[in-house]
Formats: C-alpha cells, structure tokens, sequence
C-alpha cells in the first residue's frame, strides 16, 4: 500500500515537473525587450498574450469604437462589444492583418468608412455576423478567403461586389433577408474557387441563379422554394452535400430525375412537401426525407439500380451506397420492406 501511494506521488511529481518546465520554456523563450515592447504597445482595453504575440483580444469588453491596432497583429479579435464604425485610422499600422473578428457588433453599411476594407490586402478571413449591415460590405480585400455575414439585415448584394474575389471558398449569408430579386445571373460571378455557399433562413422562393460552378456545398434550408428547375444542378457538377430542409417543394416541383445527379452524396429534403421518394443516384450516401408527406415506400421503385442486375455483378458492380435513410415524420409504418435491405446493401442506419 505504502509502495503505491509512493509510486503514485511520485508520478504526480514527474507531471508537474514536466508541465512546469514547459510552461517556463514558453516564457524563458520570450525575449524580455520584446515582452515589454509588446506590453507597451498593446491597446489598454485589449489582452496580448506574450505566447501569441501576433494575436489581439479585444472581445467583450464593453468597446464602442476600434482602438488601434499594433503593426505586428495578424489576428485581431473584437467580438461581443458595441461597436459602430469601422474606420480607416485604427488600422494605419495594421497592414499584416489575415483575420478579423467583428461578429456580434452594431456595425452598419454607413458605419464603414469607403475603402477601408480593400486596404487591408492581406485580410483572409472577415467575421461580421450579427451585426446590423443591410447589404454586402464594399469593396472587398482581394484576397479574402471566407466571408462571414450571417444574421444581418441584408436585403441587397451591390454589383460586382465579388467579382474580384477569386480566392474566397467559403461565403456565408444565412438568416438575412434576401429575395429572389437580389441574386442576379451575374450576382456570383468571379467566385471561381468557392467551394461552400450558405443562403439558407433567407426569402427565396426559386433556386438562386448562376451558382458558381465549383460549389461542393450549398446551404438553402428555411426558404420557400418550390421549384427545382430542370437540369439545375449540371451548372455545379461538384456540388456534394445539398440541404433543402425547411422549404416548400413538392412532388411536381422536381423534375423527373432532378436529384439522380451522381455528385451528390448527402441530400436533405427534410420538413418538405413530398408525397413519395424523388428518384435518386447510386452514388448517394446519406437520404433525410423526415417529416413529408409520404405514406409508403416501395424499394423496388426507389432502387437506382435493377435488383437483378444488382445480383449480377455483387459487391463489384455499380450498387447503391446509400448509408442513411432518414424517414420519421411521415405517414410510413414500420417494418422496412425487404426491398429495401435488398437494394441498398451498405445501408447502415433505417429512421422510420
């Protein structure tokens, strides 16, 4: 017993030697003029850490204006405060900025003074969510790579605001208030390189237009669409993952084989209108058509392949990869019909 308590303090020394040691090293590695150069120049109201030194906290502390920003800071974080105006001056010397943080804010389009955003050429990532912006800030660094704007008030997308944003991959605009009438043919043009798109909790009641054509994900639930136009998705043969819970499509809104598109991996259809089960590619993964309207489900039907040539060919042949089936919410009674565990032979997960 004796040597167990001995062996376990032991231990616990050894941890709080090695923890103690490093926490040191992080500090004995500071030099002591730069730790007192960055002390000095950090804004009173902010944090800089020493371990971080090109990091500025400035979050939660109450700020109604942008203090001024160190030369040195490349992540400059300004969350949960009251802040209006973003203008040019504090950022005078901030020309290595790559990340920006405003979300949660009380940032107006007026209160952003012209220009200001562009300049910052290095910025790559730009949080303004939740904030009270009416339309897409502009203009926009060239470089940027995410755009972040969800929970505002935009109801208008200036032209030509992204056609110089070659590098963005990610642009959020969920639970805003845009209509149909703010995305133009040409309203995403120049995001050559964008790879996920967010309108969802918006106003549209079509498919918006002109996706850009490497899109892999695009987020449009809680609107009011009905229609999926026919061939739609061969404008963005990459897209993967498609969510359009929470609309109002029905069976005659989607053409014959408007979702049998062989990119398209995880499909939600939840919260919709439909009666029965849209037909769908071999090469989907994940189904969520929870709380519809439909009453059964007939595997034969819904199988993407022939049953029988499945049989052919195995485990080696083209055969659905279909993983997820989500189905509650319907008017569907247990059990699962055989058919389907006959089809869909990776299925893994049945809600029903």
């Amino acid at each position: 017993m004796i040597l167990k308590v001995c062996t376990s303090l032991l231990l616990l020394f050894l941890v709080n030697s090695a923890w103690t040691r490093t926490v040191r090293q992080v500090y004995d590695d500071l030099d002591p003029g730069h730790w007192s150069h960055y002390t000095s120049e950090c804004p009173q109201e902010c944090f800089c850490p020493p371990s971080f030194p090109n990091a500025l906290y400035c979050d939660n502390k109450g700020l109604k204006e942008i203090p001024p920003i160190p030369a040195r800071i490349w992540y400059l974080y300004l969350q949960n405060n009251q802040i209006e105006t973003i203008s040019e001056k504090p950022f005078a010397n901030a020309t290595h900025l790559r990340w920006i943080n405003l979300n949660k804010n009380k940032i107006t389009n007026s209160g952003i003074e012209n220009g200001v955003l562009s300049k910052l050429k290095r910025l790559l990532y730009l949080f303004l969510e939740d904030n009270e912006l009416e339309e897409v800030p502009a203009p926009l660094p060239v470089g940027l790579e995410q755009l972040r704007l969800a929970r505002n008030k935009i109801s208008k997308i200036p032209e030509g605001v992204f056609s110089h944003l070659e590098n963005l991959t990610m642009l959020d605009l969920h639970q805003n208030s845009l209509l149909d009438s703010a995305l133009q043919s040409d309203t995403f043009q120049g995001l050559n390189n964008l790879m996920q798109l967010n309108i969802a909790k918006n106003s549209l009641k079509k498919m918006p237009l002109s996706i850009p054509a490497n899109t892999l994900q695009l987020f449009l639930d809680n609107n009011s669409i009905e229609v999926i136009p026919e061939n739609y998705f061969s404008a963005i043969p990459k897209v993967t993952f498609l969510r359009l819970n929470y609309n109002k499509l029905s069976d005659d809104g989607i053409p014959p084989n408007g979702f049998n598109v062989s990119s398209i991996l995880d499909l939600q259809l939840s919260h919709n209108q439909l009666t029965k089960i849209p037909p769908i590619n071999a090469h989907l993964e994940h189904l969520h058509l929870d709380h519809n309207k439909i009453k059964s489900v007939n595997g034969t039907q819904m199988c993407p392949v022939s049953i029988a040539l499945e049989e052919d060919y195995g485990y080696y042949g083209n055969i659905p990869r279909l993983r997820y089936l989500r189905l509650d919410g319907n008017e569907i009674q247990p059990p699962i019909p055989l058919d389907i565990m006959i089809c869909f032979r990776l299925l893994q997960a049945v809600v029903i």
